[in-house]
């Protein structure tokens, strides 16, 4: 880690122009090129941000799986966070991983965006702190991390053409902000996104260079998102240093060819791998040096502690009408009810899927929590409206050995087989290619436990079929409509067949799909029984309610709801879903709602339940975090991180789909919160709402009468516990600046301080303002200003909620900013 820069130079003048030129291509989908004559080793990459995948889709090969990224900017909590980015960079350095492709730090521009559940806020300056929180949690244990996706890379439709147009002002002071905020944290690496901004590609955009590399003196390397680069002479130009993946590609022999022919300065690429360089050597993969020794693993208990806490400290209390929390010792029955309940979506969809290492369930942590001391009963409802499920272990056999699982087979082109093998599960993205490979097959032995219409579907690209007991269900080519990765080699779409089961019996299921060139190679076969019958199921559910002292009513979105790849068309929950929770409120005034979304959903029942719990995404752990809310073992942590909408409707911004291959973001700085205040419109849920087991009232802010411009400042805010145990408050403070010469919000999030206190205690919040928020982009000049005179200070628990106010006074004085 302690190489020079006149090492590095030493370093670069062995290599050849040639060997430079190849050495900024991928060798590999996750590998970066090894360089023998200066002691370079192949550098490891694998996706997050919540878990460390490695570099193989392989249910084996287990990872431990933190909540969402929208749950841990939920959190407030920047040491949390950085805890939980030294445990991802221990899975990192246990699965061989140098660099974590994390973390992501777009925005949440609109409430429709499909990766959501991977991004952080709908704010530049928390999205800042919280990721750069994760990045020096990462980077402390010696594992690079990455701030993706450079820039304006907030939505997924056409993610991979769409140009977006974004003003200059809002382009510096909000999509850039968590980057520069990234790169003060000193982030190693920077993925520019798939998307243009301005007319121009960002793999060949001036924005890599300036502000990057030359205004903030960002001096690590820039990767390009997988498949990102589509030419060699644009992108080789500019700032980009590293195109993934590998071989071949519009870099690596085309690149050197370029060098040579004079299309390409060989000075830009003495730069890039310059950078390459100085990665490794921080890495410890360069020279003769070892890479620095791996901490010894922790102790699993631990990490299944921590994970656990985070779930808590970002669960978002949206409501509680005295229900929350539940007192074990007063509970004959809980009725635990939805499909959610006990299978709790626990991660997006998407490159950042991983398989955890456990998954604790709604059900699972309530029935651990109660331990049997307390009836629990769980009724799942109507069936939610989604996909079949893939196939797992629990559902069929390896018809082969009669194990769980299923059989995977690769088959020559005469229908040979050349390896086989058990595997766990129907969700097979990377099965093992072999010389001569032809076609993938899956079979597997369903005993059904439900008689009746079943609908059974194989997911993939390209020539498929899928028999049953061998009779043909389907057969056909399916080409795929995009080469989107996400969706070639990640979540392609499945084809469905129906077939009558009966209960008991035993059936074969084989699912094959041929291999061809830019199908990919992911394979997924899948299996649901008849539904049940949606009134009698709704009934059920209200009859257990009503049985029961308390009711926990898990529901939430699907697989195909919230992925990448592509955005989202409604909020809704589905109309199934929604006459759930009304059912089970009616039935019983102890209702709690636990959602479970990796981002905003309407809930048109809101109203109507005695307490309302947002679990996100909520990792391995889960179950066992939700359990510690509902029971008052841990005060619900969260607040929001995203302005929730009560409609779609009523979001200011929700445009996603671009017109003519063009995004425009014509709201310019007004995203979130500020948007919902320049509307005059009233949101469900507010930025920074979530309420906690106590109450709090706001006493005084306290605020210095003058402060320079382009200097840092502290507020303080009291608060006290009015309520009857002790908690942890965020403490919130926003900026106006009334009388304004340049455009501005209504008001925006400035900075935050966590306080706790114990009943009837005062505490003071010394929340820091940092003097970026005051400042603004000239146009004109190109440049930062700060504008001198009055402005004012609020502080309060929401965007909507701020009960103390304050008049600034900014003062002129030379200096950065000023």
């Amino acid at each position: 880690m302690g190489t020079s820069e006149e090492e590095i130079d030493r370093l670069l003048g062995k290599l050849t122009p040639r060997a430079r030129a190849l050495l900024p291509g991928g060798a590999t989908t996750w590998r970066t090129r090894a360089e023998p004559a200066v002691g370079l080793r192949e550098l490891v990459m694998s996706d997050g941000p919540a878990g460390v995948r490695g570099e193989a889709w392989d249910e084996r090969n287990t990872s431990v799986l933190l909540p969402s990224a929208s749950a841990l900017a939920a959190t407030w909590d920047e040491e949390l966070v950085e805890r939980l980015g030294g445990l991802l960079a221990a899975e990192a350095r246990r699965k061989g991983v140098d660099v974590l492709l994390a973390p992501t730090l777009n925005l949440h521009r609109t409430p429709l965006g499909g990766r959501h559940f991977e991004c952080l806020s709908e704010d530049p300056e928390l999205t800042g702190r919280i990721g750069a929180a994760l990045v020096r949690g990462v980077q402390a244990c010696g594992v690079a991390a990455t701030a993706k996706h450079y820039v304006a890379n907030d939505s997924e439709t056409d993610r991979l053409t769409v140009d977006v147009h974004v003003g200059e002002r809002a382009l510096r002071e909000v999509y850039l902000a968590p980057f520069e905020a990234a790169v003060a944290a000193g982030v190693r690496l920077v993925m520019t996104g798939y998307n243009a901004v301005n007319g121009t590609t960002l793999t060949a955009s001036d924005l890599l260079t300036d502000p990057l590399k030359s205004e903030w003196g960002f001096d690590g390397v820039v990767v390009s998102d997988w498949g990102a680069v589509r030419d060699t002479v644009g992108p080789a130009r500019a700032g980009l240093d590293l195109a993934m993946p590998g071989p071949g590609g519009p870099w690596g022999e085309a690149l050197a060819r370029a060098v040579a022919d004079g299309d390409v300065p060989e000075a830009a690429v003495d730069d890039k791998v310059r950078r390459l360089l100085r990665l490794a050597a921080w890495l410890g993969a360069l020279g003769a040096r070892d890479s620095p020794p791996a901490p010894p693993p922790a102790r699993p208990r631990r990490v299944r502690a921590l994970v656990r806490r985070a779930v808590a400290a970002g669960a978002v209390l949206l409501a509680n009408r005295d229900v929350l929390p539940l007192d074990p010792d007063r509970l004959r029955t809980v009725a635990v009810i939805g499909t959610h309940a006990a299978s709790t979506r626990t991660q997006g969809g998407g490159s950042a899927g991983v398989f955890p290492q456990d998954e604790v369930s709604v059900l699972d942590g309530v029935r651990a929590a109660l331990g049997g001391g307390a009836r629990v009963v769980h009724v799942p409802g109507p069936r939610p409206d989604g996909p079949a499920p893939p196939l797992d272990r629990d559902a069929c056999a390896d018809p082969r050995s009669g194990l769980p699982g299923v059989l995977l087979r690769m088959l020559d082109a005469d229908g040979h087989e050349l390896y086989a093998e058990r595997r766990d599960s129907g969700r097979l993205l990377e099965p093992r290619l072999v010389p001569g490979a032809h076609t993938v097959e899956v079979a597997a032995r369903l005993r059904p436990g439900t008689g009746g219409r079943w609908t059974l579907g194989v997911a993939g690209f390209g020539r498929m079929s899928l028999l049953l007991d061998g009779r043909p269900l389907l057969e056909g080519d399916f080409l795929p409509p995009t080469d989107d990765p996400a969706v070639v080699h990640v979540n392609p779409p499945a084809q469905y067949a129906t077939a009558d089961l009966a209960a008991g019996g035993s059936v074969l299921l084989v699912a094959r799909r041929e291999l061809a060139p830019g199908t990919g190679r992911a394979t997924v076969v899948s299996a649901a029984p008849p539904a049940p019958d949606a009134a009698a199921s709704l009934a059920g559910a209200a009859r257990a309610a009503g049985a029961a002292d308390a009711a926990v009513v898990v529901v939430g979105t699907t697989e195909h709801g919230e992925s990448e790849g592509y955005d989202r068309t409604t909020l809704s929950l589905g109309a199934t879903q929604d006459a759930l929770v009304r059912a089970v409120a009616a039935a019983n005034p102890r209702t709690v709602a636990v959602v479970n979304s990796g981002g905003p959903v309407e809930l048109p029942w809101r109203d109507a339940v005695g307490a309302l719990l947002l679990a996100w995404f909520p990792g391995q752990e889960g179950g066992g975090g939700v359990a510690d809310v509902l029971f008052g073992r841990a005060e619900p942590g969260g607040r929001l991180p995203t302005t929730w909408p009560a409609v779609l409707a009523d979001a200011p911004v929700a445009h996603v789909r671009p017109v003519d291959g063009r995004l425009a973001y014509d709201e310019g700085l007004h995203v979130g919160h500020r948007g919902w205040l320049r509307e005059h419109r009233t949101p469900a849920y507010w930025f920074g709402h979530g309420l906690g087991y106590t109450t709090w009232t706001y006493e005084e802010l306290t605020v210095p009468p003058v402060t320079p411009a382009g200097h840092d400042l502290t507020v303080r805010v009291r608060v006290r516990n009015t309520g009857p145990r002790a908690g942890r408050e965020v403490a919130q403070v926003y900026l106006a600046r009334p009388g304004s010469a340049v455009e501005r919000p209504v008001r925006w999030f400035a900075g935050y301080a966590a306080v706790r206190a114990r009943p009837g205690e005062t505490a003071t919040a010394a929340v820091r303002i940092p003097a970026r928020v005051l400042r603004h982009w000239s146009v004109e000049e190109g440049g930062w200003h700060t504008e001198t005179g009055r402005w004012r200070v609020l502080a309060g628990r929401s965007a909507g909620e701020v009960p103390l106010v304050a008049d600034l006074e900014v003062v002129r004085q030379p200096g950065p900013g000023g």
